[in-house]
């Protein structure tokens, strides 16, 4: 079973994913991210988690594009100087900051807040969830992997910009799911 978590119902603007995957929403942010990974990480049969959902971007060129999530950092752990922005302190273990998820793909950056402007942690993408989600999911040995439709730039422009461009990536996305159904 494929489980699929996003923050919201619009996200997938009604589309109806294919046999075999699981839909879970979460709600938005990196607590009810979280909760929700949590929940859903205790299913017996829980094989795989994808996170799709939409993001902001920090290069223009990605606008309006279904991108793959290589890397996710956390842009609002800001503890210095007890760690290094994006770290969170006192932690051991492999994931204390930039969580690798590898291949081809761009470096998003997670946070609590709706970003209108570059953050201080580097990133071509900009999100409220996926790093926690794929903290917990690291936590338990679970496949995790990441898919965002860019809605707007990360700018003056972006809350109008997202309530426009929202359900824009779900038929995209389905398309993503229907193979990789027929690759299992």
């Amino acid at each position: 079973m494929i489980d699929l978590i996003v923050a919201l119902e619009v996200e997938l603007a009604d589309i109806t994913m294919p046999p075999g995957v699981r839909v879970t929403c979460c709600g938005v942010g990196k607590v009810n991210a979280a909760l929700a990974a949590a929940h859903v990480l205790t299913r017996p049969d829980c094989r795989r988690v994808i996170n799709y959902g939409t993001a902001g971007s920090l290069v223009t060129a990605l606008a309006g594009q279904l991108v793959r999530v290589a890397s996710i950092s956390q842009r609002d752990m800001d503890a210095r100087p007890l760690a290094p922005l994006g770290v969170t302190p006192f932690e051991d273990g492999e994931v204390t900051g930039e969580i690798i998820l590898g291949g081809d793909g761009v470096r998003l950056s997670t946070g609590d807040n709706f970003v209108t402007s570059p953050p201080e942690v580097a990133s071509d993408i900009v999100d409220m969830e996926a790093y926690a989600l794929a903290k917990a999911c690291h936590r338990a040995g679970i496949p995790f992997e990441c898919y965002k439709f860019v809605t707007d730039l990360a700018d003056e422009n972006a809350t109008a910009n997202w309530r426009e461009n929202v359900a824009k990536g779900a038929g995209l996305f389905c398309e993503l799911m229907t193979g990789f159904d027929k690759q299992s």
